[in-house]
Parts: structure tokens; sequence; C-alpha cells
């Protein structure tokens, strides 16, 4: 049920404003006219929870759905059917909200493209097109069993690039923490055993005392500073112009770029995949796969590879232009072309990319956590080494 807002005159002429709750805006209109109104307008109230329909729902909840009314529409069960069924098997509550929202919308005559459309920030364009391609064709559980293949093989590469980063993340994060708390609390203490000491202290000690007054004297402010400048950079990105600019520049660092291209031309590859084996129009899976991408820059190059191709040059040629992909993936596109396999071939050159990027995403963190590790280490020896030299001075000098 749904609730709407209309505008009706009554039997004395005088015009009415207020709320009915009906099935649709049809029925809403038949029951004011059942009352003895004229009905001059209604409008279908947004309500409050719509606000939280617009909140993401996990992958995972994403592709379960996907895949519980692909089996359900397999089944023979008609659409409107399967989501109140999927909606009854839900055990999250802002995904049976969800469901409601496009059931409803379906009732009223809705595709079930259209009614995901009205929720951009849940179902992106991607979705939209693949069950709008699925209904044409007929073929809408076997899009909605690809569509959740998708999601599921994307949480799990995201999955694996965030267990990589994450320990590595964490042993810096303590590693700094260990540092600090060594240079702000305990140097201080121990350097005022120094300061009644007549004699010249060496000079790690020297330096690092300086370095304890400086983490003490500064290090609030550098923190603050640092705050500000991550919520400044956070609201300049809000603005297209600066998003660009930090995307390209994100591009030209010798690691993080290269990372970037190679997870971005990975998503790319199989989202035409998934979209081209699915029916859609090659123009439209590029728009759509370019639209996919985080990183505005690499966007903007894609469109530009999505309108030669418009011109007519082929799909891989214009690719290999915009610099993106490395020729082992323009090679395979190429062959695609040719023996008329172009979304087979997209999927092989998505996962052979992937391959790649885990093998040297997981050689690069093999190699880095040890060197953090030894790094750490040689820090706290060089502190300990400041703090007994001026003590074992100390010692020797009583002993004499």
């Amino acid at each position: 049920m749904a609730e709407f807002s209309f505008q009706a005159r009554d039997g004395g002429g005088k015009t009415r404003r207020g709320r009915i709750t009906a099935q649709n805006a049809r029925l809403a209109g038949q029951r004011l006219r059942e009352q003895g109104l004229v009905v001059l307008d209604v409008r279908e109230r947004a309500p409050r929870r719509a606000l939280r329909l617009q909140r993401r729902i996990s992958g995972a909840s994403q592709a379960l759905l996907m895949r519980q009314l692909a089996t359900l529409v397999a089944a023979g069960l008609p659409l409107d059917e399967a989501l109140s069924v999927a909606a009854q098997q839900s055990e999250e509550k802002r995904v049976r909200q969800v469901i409601q929202a496009v059931l409803a919308r379906v009732v009223e005559g809705y595709s079930l493209a259209q009614a995901l459309r009205e929720h951009p920030r849940i179902f992106g364009a991607l979705y939209c097109a693949l069950v709008e391609a699925g209904e044409a064709s007929g073929q809408l559980d076997s899009v909605l069993l690809r569509l959740a293949d998708h999601i599921e093989q994307r949480q799990h590469m995201r999955g694996k690039l965030t267990q990589a980063l994450v320990y590595p993340l964490v042993l810096t994060l303590v590693a700094v923490g260990v540092v600090s708390t060594l240079l702000a609390v305990v140097v201080p203490k121990v350097a005022e055993q120094f300061i009644h000491m007549k004699q010249t202290l060496p000079w790690t000690t020297r330096f690092l005392m300086s370095l304890s007054d400086g983490t003490r004297a500064a290090g609030p402010w550098l923190a603050l500073a640092a705050l500000c400048a991550l919520l400044l950079t956070l609201r300049m990105l809000q603005n297209p112009a600066y998003r660009l600019a930090w995307d390209r520049g994100l591009l030209r660092l010798p690691l993080a770029g290269r990372l970037v291209r190679e997870v971005s031309t990975a998503r790319y590859a199989r989202t035409l995949s998934i979209l081209y084996n699915s029916g859609v129009p090659l123009l439209e899976a590029m728009r759509i796969g370019a639209q996919a991408l985080s990183n505005r820059q690499l966007a903007r190059l894609l469109c530009g590879a999505q309108e030669r191709v418009r011109e007519g040059v082929s799909l891989h040629q214009s690719l290999a232009q915009t610099s993106l992909f490395s020729p082992m993936m323009c090679h395979m596109i190429a062959s695609g072309e040719r023996s008329g396999e172009l979304g087979n071939m997209l999927a092989r050159a998505a996962d052979s990319q992937e391959n790649s990027l885990n093998a040297r995403t997981a050689l690069f963190f093999s190699l880095f956590e040890p060197l953090l590790v030894v790094a750490m280490a040689g820090v706290v020896l060089f502190i300990v080494l400041a703090i007994l030299q001026p003590i074992l001075q100390l010692n020797s000098m009583m002993t004499l």
C-alpha cells in the first residue's frame, strides 16, 4: 500500500486537500470518486522510509536476492509472486523494504527494470541494463543468475584485496603508535635523569631528546593539521573538477596508479563480458562499464574509446589507444572479435588480469611485512641504545 496526496472538489465546489492510502494511483482516484469528490490531482507521497531505502545493502545480500529471484522465476512463478516470496524469505529488514518497494511498482504495471531504477544507490546501471535485457529476451532467470555470479565474484576480489591490505595497515599503525608512545612518554622520563648528569651526552641521546621534545610540542598540532587536511580533501573531492584532478594524479603514482589501473581494467572487462553475453548492445555495455568505475579519469578515457567504436573502430584498437589495457588483454579481445566469442574472451581477459593482480599483490605484501618489522626493530633498537649509552658511560666513570 502507498500513500497519496490528493486535491479534489466536493459537491459544494470547495477544494479539498488531504491524503489517502491505496494500492496505486488509479485505485486512490476511484476511492475519492466513490466519496462524491471530483479528483483534480493525485500524487504519490514519498514515504519517510524512502530515505532509508537509498542506503546501500551488502553485496552478499544483493547476490542472494538475485539468486533467489532467478530460482523462483525459473520455477515458473510470476514475477510479483517471486518478489513476495523473496521478501518473506529475507531476514534483513532493509532488504525486505527494498523488495516490497519494488513489488509495489511491479504490481502497478512497471517492469522489473523500471522498478529497480527507482533505487539507483542500490541497483546501479549494470543491474537495470541486465534485467531489461533479460526481460526483453525472455531469459530473466539466466540473466539474474549471471548477475548473482558477477556480484559474488566482485565481492570475492574485493575481499582478497581487503585482506591483503588490512594486516600491513594494522602493522604500520601499531609501529607508529609504539614509536610515538616511546618518544612522548618513555623518553622524557628517562631524559629527566640525564639532565642532572654533568657530562656531555652522546649525539644519539641528544638527537633522541630533541626528537622527543619536538614530538610532544608539535605532535598534537600535526595531528590536528592532518585531520583538517583530510576533511578539506574529502570536501574538495565532492567537486567534479577537483575529483577529476585527484583521480588523474592518482594514476600517476608509481604503485597506487598501477594498482588502480589493473583493478579498473579487470572490472571493466568483466562488466563488458556480463552485459555483452546478456544481449546488451556493445556501445551501451561500454557506457555502463565506464560508469561503474570509481576513477573519473579512467571513465573519461573509456568514454572516448566508446566514441571511437561508434565511429567504426574495432573494440581492441579503441581500448589499446587508451594505454590502460595490457597488450595481452588487447590481443585476447582482438581474438574474441575475430572468432565471434567476444563475451567469453572478455571474461578470460578479466580472469587473467585478476590472477596477475593477485599474484603481484601477494608478492608485494610478502616483502613489505618483514621489511616493516625490520624497520620498526631498528627504530626501537636506536631508542634503546640512545638511552643506554649515557648509563654505560656513567658506570665506566664510576669504575675508574
